[in-house]
């Protein structure tokens, strides 16, 4: 079995919410925890449920995060503080720390609803096909998901990043605009929308890979890491994965720490 690593990349500055991962989220118990212990907590749970993930790890370049990485046990790994994105951050954690397990998954520092399963079948994909390099969990969307990207960009807002992929499973095209085009479509037809969610597994031959290319274009129009992969011709793998009755997984912004909240208190969740 090919054994598998979980790092949790966590910066400290960051233009619409300083300081997010030290933020504090109040649990259905009424305790407060940091982002980044519950993101930690979310990460062990994946590990338990996933047989060879053998540590986690928190990469982070800022002395803060580091302490209270610290403070709920989890492994340090410190980074610079120039890394552009998540995963050049994680691939600067796997050539610091000389991590030997073959497939690296990036599991976003604010995605802290993220649910096990979603972790395990991105591993297991991986695993499934050894020609595979970097993949990527993809949810297809309902009408009610797809009203509300539709109606996020009719407001202005930047909504949730979506995908369209090959025949074959690979991803064709990231985009925070809603792709592809739905205005034929007929009320019973199944809907072609697949929203991105933002956790990778790479090997890390495409990690080291991802660290020498330059940024092109789209990656920084469309602010999407991922990107950088297609631009250069690289493949990423799309994996379908479904997560009933979640509407979010990630806390963005400081406005959605009451929506937040909110689900833990409704899930029962400390």
């Amino acid at each position: 079995m090919r054994e598998a690593v979980i790092v949790i990349p966590a910066r400290y500055a960051s233009t619409r919410y300083p300081a997010k991962p030290l933020a504090k989220l109040r649990g259905a118990t009424g305790e407060s925890r940091s982002l980044l212990e519950r993101s930690t907590v979310a990460a062990r749970a994946a590990a338990e449920a996933t047989p060879g993930v053998t540590g986690i790890y928190i990469a982070t370049d800022d002395a803060r995060i580091a302490e209270e990485a610290q403070r709920i046990g989890a492994d340090v790994i410190m980074t610079d503080p120039d890394c552009a994105n998540g995963t050049e951050r994680v691939a600067q954690a796997l050539a610091r720390e000389g991590l030997t397990q073959e497939i690296i998954v990036n599991l976003q520092g604010d995605a802290l609803l993220t649910p096990p399963h979603v972790v395990s079948a991105l591993i297991e994909a991986m695993r499934a096909d050894a020609s595979r390099q970097v993949a990527t969990p993809v949810l297809r969307c309902d009408r009610e998901a797809l009203e509300n990207f539709q109606s996020d960009r009719r407001a202005g807002r930047v909504g949730a990043t979506t995908v369209v992929c090959d025949y074959f499973g690979n991803a064709m095209y990231f985009s925070k605009e809603v792709i592809p085009f739905t205005g034929a479509l007929s009320p019973e037809a199944e809907i072609p929308v697949f929203h991105h969610v933002g956790l990778y597994a790479y090997t890390p031959k495409a990690l080291q890979l991802y660290a020498k290319l330059p940024q092109g274009a789209l990656e920084r129009i469309e602010g999407l890491e991922q990107l950088r992969f297609l631009e250069h011709g690289h493949k990423i793998a799309a994996v379908e994965v479904s997560a009933p009755g979640a509407a979010f997984w990630e806390l963005n912004n400081p406005s959605d720490v009451p929506l937040i909240e909110a689900y833990l208190a409704r899930m029962g969740m400390a």
